[in-house]
C-alpha cells in the first residue's frame, strides 16, 4: 500500500534535499525512506532503483540550474551574459552542492535525449557564445572550457581548496574576465583571423 501523500515528485525533491544536505553520494533508497519515515519498499512504487531515482534527482537538478541561468542572462548579451551566465552557474553549485552534482550524473542518452532541461542549457549556452562571433567546431570548445572553468573552480571553491589570503571572489571575477578576453580574441588565438 502506498503510503498517503507520498508522490514521486514530492519523493525526488525530497532525494534532492538530501543531496543537498548530505552529498549526492549519499542518496540511497533507505535513507530516503527514513526521512518519510517508511520502509524502503513504499518508495519503489515511485522509483524503480537507485539509478532511477539518481536519474530523476539529476533531471529535477539540471531543471532548477537552466532556470537560474536563463533568468540570469534574459536581455544581456557579450560580457554582461558571460558574468550573469558565470554568477548564476556559481551560485547555484554553492548554494545547492547535492543537486549541483546530481547536474554531473551520467544519465541514459536516450533519457538525455527526451529531457528539455538538457536542450535549453544548449540553447541558451550557444546563445551566450554566438554573441562573440562564434560557430562550430570553436563553439563545442568554448563552451567545454567555460563548463571545465567554472565546474574546476566552483569544485575547489566548495571544497575549501582556496586558501591563501586573496579573496575567492576577486579571482572568480579575474577568471570570468580572461573568459572574455579569450573569447573575445578567439578567432586571433586560433589563428582564424
Amino acid at each position: 500500500m502506498v503510503r498517503a501523500g507520498l508522490t514521486t515528485d514530492r519523493v525526488v525533491v525530497a532525494a534532492a534535499d538530501l543531496a543537498d544536505g548530505t552529498g549526492f553520494d549519499k542518496v540511497t533508497i533507505s535513507a530516503l525512506a527514513r526521512g518519510f519515515g517508511v520502509k524502503d519498499a513504499s518508495l519503489y512504487s515511485h522509483v524503480k532503483n537507485l539509478d532511477d531515482l539518481r536519474t530523476r534527482v539529476a533531471l529535477l537538478a539540471a531543471e532548477e540550474f537552466i532556470d537560474r541561468i536563463e533568468a540570469a542572462v534574459a536581455g544581456r548579451a557579450g560580457k554582461d551574459a558571460l558574468v550573469a551566465f558565470a554568477d548564476a552557474y556559481r551560485t547555484f553549485a554553492l548554494e545547492h552542492p547535492g543537486r549541483y552534482a546530481a547536474t554531473q550524473y551520467r544519465v541514459d542518452p536516450a533519457i538525455v535525449a527526451e529531457a528539455p532541461a538538457y536542450h535549453r542549457t544548449l540553447r541558451t549556452t550557444s546563445a551566450m557564445l554566438r554573441a562573440y562571433g562564434l560557430t562550430e567546431p570553436d563553439l563545442t570548445d568554448a563552451v567545454r572550457l567555460l563548463r571545465s572553468t567554472f565546474h574546476g573552480f566552483t569544485t575547489l571553491e566548495a571544497d575549501g581548496g582556496f586558501e591563501a589570503p586573496r579573496p575567492v571572489q576577486t579571482s572568480w571575477e579575474r577568471a570570468v574576465e580572461a573568459l572574455h578576453f579569450l573569447l573575445s580574441n578567439w578567432a586571433r588565438a586560433t589563428g582564424e583571423a
